[in-house]
This record gives C-alpha cells, structure tokens and sequence, in this order.
C-alpha cells in the first residue's frame, strides 16, 4: 500500500482491527479485535500520488474519500488513471476502456463524515504487474 504524504514530519498509525465489518461501516464499527501485526514502513521521497493505492494478490487499487459519495468515486478512479498512465505507461484511451468495462468498486466508509470508495481493477486485465 502506498500512502500520500503531505506534510514534513507525519506520523504513521495503524489501528482498529476488525474481525468482521459490513460493507460501508454502516453503524461506525466492526467487530473489534486486538491484533498483532508485522509491517515495514518506507518512505518514496517525491512520490507524485494524491490518493492511497495498492497492490493486493489479485487486483490493484485506489481509494479516495470525499462527500458526496461520487467525488469519492472520482478521486479513486482519477487516482487509478493517474496510476495506470503515468507509472506504468498505458496509453490514456486504453485506461478509459479497461476501466470503464472492468473496473469495481467497493463501499468502505458512509459512517464518517467523508465516504471512501476503492478503485479496484482485477491482475487479469494488467499484464505484467
């Protein structure tokens, strides 16, 4: 995962386990756990990301989190453009086309203030990533 950094000196938390949680956070919290986790932390000086992505085992990702909901999903699709063309260099009109017959979304957050929607795109339709 990667995460956009806007300020010098940022601090770095990670929390809130879940056990399980409804699609959305819809009453505010899951079903709460302790965890115990391992993780590294690295830091990609001049990263030029505006919004969370990442890579999981079958698909890429973006998030973005804004109110209303559709701005949500526009900054995680833009994200998602951003990615696919500017890193990896797919040609903005093959992006379009992928996205708009293969992309999914999924509904993490409508409890908060802010709603947060993920960007997903399946490995399948991005060879060599």
């Amino acid at each position: 995962m990667l995460l956009p950094v806007f300020a010098d000196g940022a601090l770095f938390f990670l929390g809130d386990g879940h056990a399980v949680q409804g699609e959305g956070e819809i009453t505010g919290s899951g079903l709460e756990i302790s965890m115990d986790v391992e993780f590294t932390v690295s830091v990609r000086k001049r990263a030029a990301i505006r919004w969370p992505r990442g890579q999981a085992a079958d698909h890429v990702f973006t998030v973005g989190n804004a109110r209303p909901m559709d701005q949500a999903v526009q900054h995680a699709t833009t994200e998602m453009v951003r990615w696919l063309c500017d890193d990896l260099g797919m040609d903005t009109v093959a992006v379009h086309t992928v996205l708009g017959q293969c992309v999914k979304y999924d509904v993490d957050n409508v409890y908060d203030p802010a709603h947060t929607m993920a960007c997903k795109l399946s490995r399948q339709f991005l060879p060599g990533i």
